[in-house]
């Protein structure tokens, strides 16, 4: 169960490519401060309506009892400072640490189970057994926020959650933040005069990932070429590559997203037959990622572009 759902919130991801780009203004563009001045007594920022993946949502007062039944919206609730207002999270939300997991599912949602919380927000990545309808039947707000396809999506998710929450000022310092860091990495990639290719490997079945995904974008950014760009004859973001071509196209660089749902390693790759001849893996540049930090769009998107441009470092430290 554990392996198809982080493989699952990577499938729902659309093609699409973005940019770092400037401070976004995508709270004031995605959400909308309710002019109803006798229907809040809770502060100035309420109601507010959030335009998310499922409509207009309008959440009334500050929410003080959220369900999350997504881990990327856990940790972002989190990262805003409104981890006090979270009572439940689903059973994948394993971060951070201290976020209240129970044995709710966002990939098979009760939504009786959700009821009986009695939440005055629920956040979803998926609208799984229409979950979304039918909270919404019984005037339970949600807010649908399906799986990024670019950075400017897990942006503007990060903002709406803050308009949502009451948390918008450290929703904003927050994008500010991962901006800033993010332009750091890329300004910090050393001139290469032949860009370097790379795999990314969702699980050992060789499902990988183009560069028209959010993943891909986060490569894209650094420069590296993405050897599943050139795999023929699919008709998806994210392809069943074969040994065979993995082999023919030599990446220099093999990142692996699988590492906690299949045991993968750089030890077992290298010794998957004819593998030992991969110029990653005699060159030592296999990098074990975190599946959850590879497979979730919200502030740790920058540890994952931090273990990228950590390996290409690597390997120009290595003379490689």
């Amino acid at each position: 169960m554990r392996r198809f759902a982080l493989f699952s919130a990577l499938l729902v991801a659309l093609a699409a490519c973005g940019t770092t780009g400037e401070t976004t203004s995508s709270t004031a563009a995605a959400t909308t401060m309710v002019a109803d001045e006798t229907t809040t007594t809770e502060g100035p920022e309420f109601p507010v309506m959030v335009d998310a993946a499922n409509g207009e949502v309008i959440v009334e007062l500050r929410p003080e009892r959220i369900v999350s039944l997504a881990p990327t919206a856990t940790e972002i609730l989190f990262a805003i400072g409104a981890g006090d207002q979270v009572i439940a999270v689903d059973e994948l939300s394993n971060f951070p640490a201290e976020a209240p997991t129970t044995d709710l599912s966002g990939f098979e949602p009760n939504v009786e189970a959700v009821a009986a919380l009695d939440p005055d927000l629920v956040v979803v990545s998926d609208d799984f057994n229409d979950i979304v309808s039918a909270l919404t039947s019984i005037e339970i707000p949600v807010i649908h926020h399906p799986a990024a396809v670019t950075l400017e999506d897990s942006y503007i998710q990060i903002e709406q959650l803050g308009a949502a929450t009451g948390s918008i000022d450290d929703a904003a310092s927050l994008v500010v933040s991962m901006q800033s860091e993010i332009d750091r990495l890329v300004t910090s990639m050393p001139g290469i005069e032949e860009p370097l290719s790379y795999y990314y490997e969702l699980d050992g079945s060789l499902f990988s990932v183009t560069s028209e995904t959010f993943i891909g974008e986060m490569f894209s950014l650094v420069g590296l070429e993405n050897i599943a760009d050139e795999a023929e004859g699919f008709e998806t973001q994210y392809p069943q590559l074969s040994a065979e071509y993995i082999i023919d196209a030599d990446p220099d660089l093999i990142f692996l997203a699988d590492t906690k749902c299949c045991g993968e390693s750089p030890e077992t790759v290298a010794a998957r037959p004819g593998w030992e001849q991969l110029t990653a893996v005699y060159r030592g540049s296999v990098v074990a990622l975190d599946d959850d930090v590879a497979s979730r769009w919200g502030p740790r998107v920058v540890e994952l572009l931090e273990s990228i441009v950590g390996a290409v470092l690597d390997m120009e430290a290595d003379g490689s």
